[in-house]
């Protein structure tokens, strides 16, 4: 058998796949598992949607190849959601496109954009495909911090300029995830001066647009002045409307960008199934009625594992937007030690913080896609076992 590519060797363990397999393990010794880990909604898809699909599903106009960018009308209905939404404008015909899920759309694009010593400039923590993906095109990830005490947003004048003038491509990601952050107006003026100075590609991985609470509403990129001359932003129905299985989202912006993009799709996939593009077009359509008692429900998840949180000793304050919480460890312990005890002892999944880039060490991540009984039972756990911040960052400390 011939060897595989070297580039596989340099990637880690994918760390989704990784809880996975934590999770069969654990369920095989018979342990009552509380998977808090990947960010897979437990909520069903909207029943409007579901419908959608139905009837779009038994037209065999829907059974043959889809149009490779996108059906003409899921094209026109993601390019009007814009508008209104965001009051941008972007052309259906040359600056939107229908993917099989933002996943699959960031991975294309850094293929369209990287080779051999190229850098991508990769936010850490962040999602895992933005370095990996470029790992497996040859290309050299560059670390971008995101940290506490700058509110998770990225220093971009901490790039060395050889650095930035290698680059190809910025990864950026707010709201975000793992940490929950929003975007600020500065921030992002500044990311497009940046990325119009260097000559980079900006993408922008706007999937948590629509998970918001308290208010807030979150912007898109796109919305600075100038913004599509250096940027792309991909949205993903999947934590909108809770379609994760369905595979479908689209890329909006410059049209260089879709371009490039488009052509590594032609010649690797064929589309997004357009039964699956006419029921997410209603979707669209019906964004905030849809989404509004979804946030509800996360936002009552997250108060309540917020306040479950503080009593046992951790002094957090709950995000505003994605369903993520971003938690530090106890003192004296590792974001992977920290994790495994919680499975060990109280059969609770999270992933390690030092998952998401070298940036996430002293951290885990909690996704609250458990219902309520399950959050709380969750936090009973913990308490019962004495996993608290107070009592295992006392026991930590004193054994150093």
């Amino acid at each position: 058998m011939p060897k595989p590519s070297e580039n596989l060797k340099k990637l880690p363990p994918y760390l989704f796949a990784e809880l996975d397999r934590k999770i069969a393990d654990a369920k095989a010794k018979g342990v009552d598992i509380i998977s808090l880990g990947v960010g897979d909604p437990d909520l069903p898809t909207p029943q409007p949607i579901i419908d959608a699909m139905k009837t779009a599903v038994e037209d065999p106009s829907t059974h043959t190849y889809p149009a490779y960018k996108g059906s003409p009308n899921f094209c026109q209905s993601a390019s009007q959601w814009m508008k209104t939404r965001f009051n941008v404008d972007v052309d259906p015909v040359n600056e939107t496109m229908a993917l099989i899920g933002a996943k699959e759309g960031i991975a294309h694009l850094i293929l369209a954009y990287t080779q051999p010593g190229d850098v991508v400039l990769c936010p850490s923590p962040g999602y895992p495909v933005y370095e990996n993906y470029t790992l497996l095109c040859g290309g050299e990830p560059y670390t971008v911090p995101l940290l506490a005490k700058n509110n998770y947003l990225p220093d971009l004048k901490a790039i060395p300029e050889n650095v930035a003038r290698k680059a190809k491509l910025l990864f950026l990601n707010y709201p975000n995830n793992p940490t929950g952050a929003i975007a600020t107006d500065e921030m992002m003026l500044e990311a497009i001066e940046f990325c119009r100075k260097y000559d980079i590609l900006l993408c922008h991985d706007n999937a948590y647009s629509e998970m918001t609470y308290d208010g807030y509403r979150a912007p898109s990129f796109l919305s600075v002045p100038g913004a599509k001359d250096v940027c792309l932003e991909m949205f993903s129905f999947s934590k909108m409307f809770n379609m994760t299985g369905w595979r479908i989202g689209f890329a909006v912006g410059n049209a260089d960008g879709i371009k490039a993009l488009g052509t590594i799709k032609n010649n690797t996939d064929s589309g997004a199934f357009t039964a699956i593009q006419r029921a997410a077009t209603v979707g669209l359509e019906r964004c905030d009625e849809l989404t509004k008692d979804l946030n509800a429900i996360y936002g009552r998840r997250r108060d309540l594992f917020v306040e479950g949180l503080r009593k046992m000793g951790w002094d957090i304050e709950p995000m505003v937007a994605t369903f993520y919480m971003w938690v530090p460890v106890p003192t004296g312990m590792t974001s992977e030690a920290f994790a495994s005890l919680l499975l060990e002892k109280c059969g609770i999944v999270v992933p390690p913080g030092n998952g998401y880039g070298p940036e996430g060490e002293g951290f885990f991540r909690v996704a609250l896609t458990a219902n309520e009984d399950r959050l709380k039972e969750a936090l009973q756990r913990m308490e019962d076992n004495g996993v608290t911040f107070n009592k295992l960052a006392n026991k930590t400390a004193c054994s150093l």
